[in-house]
């Protein structure tokens, strides 16, 4: 361990004196400090943007007039997803989802106004986040300046003297790696700033010390990469083509190939094709305007039997709102059912694109990042989850007043004159029925969970890499 520390510190020596470690470390911190800048930028105006939008719905919702108890079913409620507190890190999917919906009755309609669709940049590297300078740039920044940590001893024929003095194969590669992993900490400081940033406006001390954990595995991964590539060949012309090669592939090809194949493997069905679907499953289903006479004779004879009476008139309670009532309960059985297909088919495709993590450490820390931070599928999910709870708890507190507050014969008759349309309506302190919206992001633990896989991916790469260096530093030859 003594020599392998003596290496580190020489390495970092060299470093130091040919200033190659600080050029490299400026260049770093100007590109993350420009793409951090101009991200926390975006969420921060996003997020504020959205909460005032959400507010102004709420507020627009509630401070509507007396109104007959379905017209506000119609009228509905938008919800919006502001970005979570890791966002400004790694927006991960938001930027191709929804950030909102409009709740109505008898409807599950899309989210809507993702960022991309909504922005007139022109793609490419206009979408540049830190999570994917550190995905991207950092590995080239380990390779630049790690690529001569074995080949420079050989080239230099130091190599063979200090393998006569008794200095193993392995102590110096030990002591070179030592020597990336102080550099891979040094890379790591602003993630850990951005992270702490994080956790003073709400998030997870654990997601925020896992996230910077797994990005300390997968910049593991290239430091372990790039000083067994160093030690396998006599050149650093070489050294460098085949990292270079192999960066190229493993960041930018297969994980295009992997997109691909996810999407050949587990297609998804077109929204027209969807929507078509979905309308003929609720085809037999009524959304509570035209309901059956079986359905009106069947809750009038239970109604009957209940309050003592014999006409709906006499009713203490509108058959029509609790007809209305039961319409949106099984619609939305229905509705829920064919969501979850479909949110199933879509993490089917987002496993597929994931299980690829085992060719590439790019899609393995891309999805443990996602995950953690709470821009994935599942959390995108999650939203559409909570905005149909809530577009369900209040159409269901609408029908319920509609069953309770408004008079069957004034219901009937609402369209005979404007006086019985005005009778029609309900106080308008009924619509403070409407629960605030917020998106929650799932606990810190859950997400871990959900991390689980890919982070298996890349303990898996630095197990293999930790093989390979130690069977190559006990056969290093000069």
């Amino acid at each position: 361990m003594k020599t392998a520390l003596t290496i580190a510190a020489e390495e970092w020596r060299y470093w130091i004196r040919s200033k190659l470690a600080l050029a490299v470390i400026a260049l770093f911190a100007v590109m993350l400090v420009s793409v951090s800048w101009v991200t926390v930028l975006r969420m921060q105006a996003a997020s504020a943007e959205l909460d005032h939008h959400q507010a102004e719905a709420e507020e627009t919702f509630v401070a509507q007039p007396d109104r007959n108890p379905h017209r506000m079913v119609h009228y509905g409620h938008y919800v919006f997803r502001s970005p979570v507190p890791l966002a400004s890190f790694d927006p991960g999917l938001d930027s191709v989802t929804g950030q909102a919906m409009f709740l109505e009755g008898h409807r599950q309609n899309s989210a809507t106004f993702s960022a991309s669709a909504a922005s007139g940049d022109p793609g490419g590297l206009s979408w540049l986040t830190p999570a994917l300078t550190y995905q991207v740039f950092a590995p080239l920044l380990l390779i630049l300046l790690g690529h001569s940590a074995v080949v420079r001893e050989r080239e230099a024929r130091v190599l063979p003297s200090l393998l006569a003095q008794g200095v193993s194969g392995r102590s110096l590669m030990a002591g070179k790696i030592l020597a990336l992993l102080v550099f891979i900490l040094l890379l790591l400081v602003p993630l850990g700033v951005i992270a702490l940033l994080a956790v003073t406006t709400g998030e997870s001390l654990m997601a925020a010390a896992a996230l910077v954990g797994v990005y300390f595995l997968y910049l593991s991964v290239w430091g372990g990469i790039t000083v067994l590539l160093s030690s396998a060949f006599s050149k650093r012309s070489s050294v460098i083509a085949a990292l270079a090669a192999f960066w190229l592939m493993v960041t930018l090809v297969l994980p295009s190939i992997a997109v691909n194949v996810a999407s050949v493997t587990a297609p998804l069905a077109g929204k027209i094709e969807m929507e078509l679907a979905m309308l003929t499953e609720q085809k037999d289903l009524s959304d509570g305007h035209s309901v059956s006479n079986s359905q009106v004779e069947q809750l009038s004879a239970e109604l009957f039997q209940q309050y003592g009476v014999n006409r709906l008139e006499d009713l203490e309670i509108n058959i029509r709102g609790l007809l209305a009532q039961k319409a949106e309960e099984k619609l939305t059985l229905a509705m829920n059912a064919y969501a979850d297909k479909r949110m199933a088919s879509e993490l089917r495709q987002t496993e597929l694109l994931t299980a690829q993590g085992w060719l590439t450490p790019m899609i393995a820390v891309a999805a443990a990042s996602r995950a953690i931070s709470g821009t994935d599928m599942q959390h995108y999910h999650r939203f559409l989850r909570q905005a149909e709870e809530l577009r369900y708890d209040f159409v269901q507190d609408i029908n319920q007043v509609h069953a309770e507050q408004l008079s069957y014969v004034d219901d009937i008759n609402r369209n005979r004159d404007e006086e019985s349309y005005n009778r029609s309506r309900v106080d308008a302190a009924n619509w403070q029925l409407l629960d605030e919206f917020r998106f929650d992001t799932a606990s810190a633990s859950s997400r871990l969970a959900s991390a689980g896989t890919p982070i298996g991916m890349l303990l898996f790469w630095l197990a293999v890499l930790f093989a390979l260096l130690t069977w190559t530093g006990g056969r290093l030859k000069p």
